[in-house]
């Protein structure tokens, strides 16, 4: 049993003082006491339910910054960055690929994520050829979050063409491809790994995108996985719209919502190019729409329908995607931002006089375990305790109730966490991860290795 004491707790209740917070010996929160007594407990000044990260490909962590050079033919794009993506990708080893996994996860948790939904679509070696071990790298994803203590979603992919047309897949992208006989396989074999780790873990699964896999192909792996979690990307890109409608007479979300029954166990990645219709559909299906902020303004993705969104009922979180910058607020920030240059107004994403960092924080909380299957997002008595601890001196002075959230997310960074929990296991402690000098040096070695390579 751990206890653990904060001056300042959110709680379902809201704000409370002095609360005294226990976690079980399987990771759930057993109690949560306001009003206590500190006693033997560890000291923290601000408790949180900690967020979940929807959607992240750990390998292209690596490759941060190695994009960021302007071409010399025409406008650089998400198109043109994909292309240094597929060389950087063929680059990589099993080793290399748990190394860098294993970095990205500590980031996160140093970040205040809890959890995370890992989208993981590199199957094969270069050129596509098979491991021996038709799962082997979605081991080394099990073995990265064994060893950092994350909250594991994992969501192998099916991504079996180059495009809405079928086309064969090429270059790069042959580490991906599987049809759905070798997909289901697949699953299997993931399913064997994640056996190692602690029982928080989901193995859910993915569509890469409609570009990626035909609609049968989706509707087929969706039944392979009848109650947890299903994501696909959506929508991201104009050119894709535009190529959807080409071959199928529909929009992007407006054709997965009429041939798929999609519901509250599925996340649409990015849904960035919505029309009015689409935002009001998705946020009647009870789906998460999944956005990246960050790397979304990164790749010059487009900017969200927030605002109709939100108005419809509609659910989102976040997550790190190419986790080419990684911080719980800062996602937050983009976000809302976002919106602001869009719309020319502030506090966008929230209602009349409500916090706007409360309201961003709430919406990431709820829809981040629903996204990942993960009974989470609360400082609630049987949830996992996935919790983090906060000091509002690192970014805002001393703060009370949604000020501790408006000064974290809009003048704060990653130095307010202190402390991280992913089910109970404690894998921050004051602002570092307990394993960050192995992890990390590791992770340097890998990175030295891939530059000469490159």
């Amino acid at each position: 049993m751990q206890e653990i004491f904060a001056n300042t707790a959110l709680t379902p209740q809201g704000w409370r003082e002095n609360v005294r917070l226990t976690i079980d010996d399987s990771g759930r929160i057993a109690s949560v006491t306001p009003d206590s007594q500190p006693g033997a407990a560890s000291r923290v000044p601000v408790l949180l339910p900690a967020v979940s990260n929807l959607h992240s490909h750990t390998f292209q962590r690596a490759m941060a910054g190695l994009a960021e050079r302007r071409g010399t033919k025409g406008q650089d794009s998400f198109w043109t960055w994909r292309e240094v993506m597929y060389h950087f990708l063929d680059q990589l080893s099993p080793e290399d690929i748990e190394a860098i996994a294993a970095f990205a996860f500590m980031e996160m948790q140093e970040a205040g994520f809890c959890a995370v939904a890992e989208f993981h679509y590199l199957h094969h070696q270069p050129g596509g050829t098979s491991y021996a071990n038709l799962a082997e790298l979605s081991a080394r994803i099990v073995n990265a979050a064994g060893e950092t203590r994350i909250g594991l979603t994992l969501l192998p992919v099916l991504y079996r063409y180059g495009g809405v047309d079928r086309r064969a897949l090429a270059g790069g992208q042959m580490r991906f491809g599987n049809d759905v006989e070798a997909f289901e396989k697949l699953l299997a074999g993931a399913e064997t790994h994640m056996r190692q780790l602690p029982a928080d873990a989901v193995l859910g699964a993915a569509a890469h995108s409609l570009r990626g896999a035909a609609i049968e192909d989706i509707k087929a792996a969706v039944a392979l996985q009848s109650d947890t979690p299903f994501h696909i990307h959506i929508a991201e890109q104009e050119p894709e719209v535009e190529d959807v409608v080409a071959a199928f007479g529909a929009r992007p979300v407006e054709y997965l919502l009429r041939e798929v029954d999609v519901d509250s166990r599925w996340c649409l990645i990015h849904a960035t190019h919505m029309n009015a219709i689409e935002t009001e559909d998705l946020a009647k299906s009870r789906a998460v729409a999944g956005l990246c902020p960050i790397t979304e303004g990164n790749l010059g993705d487009g900017i969200f329908n927030g605002p109709a969104y939100r108005q419809a009922g509609g659910r989102f979180g976040v997550g790190s995607d190419s986790n080419v910058r990684i911080s719980v607020s800062e996602e937050l920030r983009q976000l809302e931002y976002s919106q602001r240059l869009k719309h020319r107004a502030r506090a966008v994403l929230a209602d009349g006089g409500q916090s706007c960092g409360r309201a961003l924080y709430d919406a990431a909380l709820q829809a981040g375990a629903q996204a990942l299957g993960r009974d989470s997002g609360a400082l609630e008595p049987g949830k996992w305790a996935d919790v983090v601890a906060a000091d509002p001196v690192r970014f805002a002075g001393v703060s009370s109730g949604d000020t501790i959230l408006d000064g974290w997310i809009f003048a704060g960074g990653n130095e307010a966490v202190t402390d991280l929990w992913s089910a109970g296991r404690h894998a921050v402690r004051d602002g570092r991860h307990v394993a960050r000098e192995t992890i990390a040096e590791r992770y340097r070695a890998t990175v030295t290795r891939l530059t000469e390579r490159l």
